[in-house]
C-alpha cells in the first residue's frame, strides 16, 4: 500500500514552494523504475484525476513528493497488476478514506465487464471501443483514421489493450502541433522493427518448457523494451540537437 509520511495516499503534509518539483524533475525521478514514462503520460494521468499538482501563477505544474509517490503507485498498478485507470482511481480513493481495499483481479475486459481468464500468466487490462473513445476524448472518425494508419489496432476479439489509451492521447497531443496521423506511420514502423528485434532475442526463452524460463523471458522482454525506449529517445535528441528535461 502506498503510504506517505502523513499516512495518506499521495496527500501528505503540504510541501513548501522550495520542495516542489517541475514535471521534468518528476520524469527523471520516475524513469529509473519506469523507463517508458513520458511527460505526456504524466499529463494524461493528471487529466484522468490520478494526481493533482499545484499550478504556479503562470500555469506551470509543481509536484510534491507525495504526488511523485502517487504517480509511482499508479504506474506500478498498471505494470504489475494490469489495472485500468478507473479501477486504480477508485482504489486510491478508497485508500484515502482509510478503507482496506484488496486489489481487484482484472482479466480481459469487454465493454466494461470482466471476462474470466483461465491463464497462468496475468493478462493485460482490456477496454471496449466506447471506453477508449471516452478515455482518450476522441470521436469515432479520429479512431477510424488512426486505425487506418495502423497506429491503433483492436485485438482479435474486438477490444483494445489499455495502452491504446496512452497511444491515442499522444497522437491527439501531436496533432495539436500539426503532426497528422499519416506522418506517424514512420514511428509505428520503427516501433514494430524494435519490437521485432526484442522478440527475436527472447523467442528461445518463450518457447522453453520450463515455466521459470518462460517467466524470465517476460522479465527480459521488459528490460529490453526499456533499453530500446531509452536508446530511441537518446537518438532522437541527438538528431535534433536538444535535450529533453
Amino acid at each position: 500500500m502506498l503510504q506517505t509520511p502523513s499516512g495518506g495516499v499521495g496527500h501528505g503534509i503540504a510541501a513548501t514552494d522550495s520542495e516542489l518539483m517541475s514535471i521534468g524533475t518528476v520524469l527523471n525521478a520516475l524513469r529509473d523504475e519506469f523507463p517508458e514514462v513520458t511527460i505526456s503520460k504524466i499529463r494524461f494521468l493528471e487529466s484522468e484525476g490520478l494526481v493533482e499538482p499545484r499550478r504556479t501563477p503562470s500555469g506551470y505544474r509543481k509536484f510534491s513528493a507525495d504526488d511523485v509517490e502517487r504517480l509511482g503507485y499508479v504506474l506500478r498498478m498498471q505494470r504489475d497488476h494490469y489495472l485500468p485507470l478507473k479501477v486504480i482511481r477508485e482504489h486510491l480513493d478508497a485508500m484515502a478514506r482509510g478503507e482496506a481495499v484488496p486489489l481487484p483481479a482484472v482479466g480481459r475486459q469487454r465493454d466494461g465487464g470482466a471476462v474470466p481468464e483461465l491463464s497462468e500468466a496475468p493478462t493485460a487490462a482490456r477496454i471496449g471501443r466506447s471506453e477508449l473513445l471516452a478515455a482518450a476524448e476522441i470521436d469515432e472518425c479520429d479512431l477510424q483514421e488512426w486505425e487506418s494508419y495502423g497506429l491503433i489496432a483492436p485485438l482479435p476479439d474486438g477490444v483494445y489493450d489499455a495502452e491504446a489509451v496512452t497511444v491515442a492521447a499522444l497522437v491527439a497531443e501531436l496533432g495539436r502541433f500539426g503532426i497528422e496521423p499519416r506522418h506517424l506511420r514512420v514511428m509505428k514502423a520503427a516501433a514494430d522493427r524494435e519490437a521485432g528485434l526484442v522478440d527475436q532475442v527472447v523467442a528461445p526463452l518463450k518457447r522453453h518448457r520450463n515455466p521459470q524460463t518462460r517467466a524470465h523471458a517476460e522479465a527480459r522482454t521488459k528490460e529490453l523494451a526499456g533499453l530500446t525506449v531509452k536508446l530511441h529517445a537518446a537518438l532522437v535528441q541527438t538528431a535534433l540537437g536538444v535535450r529533453l528535461p
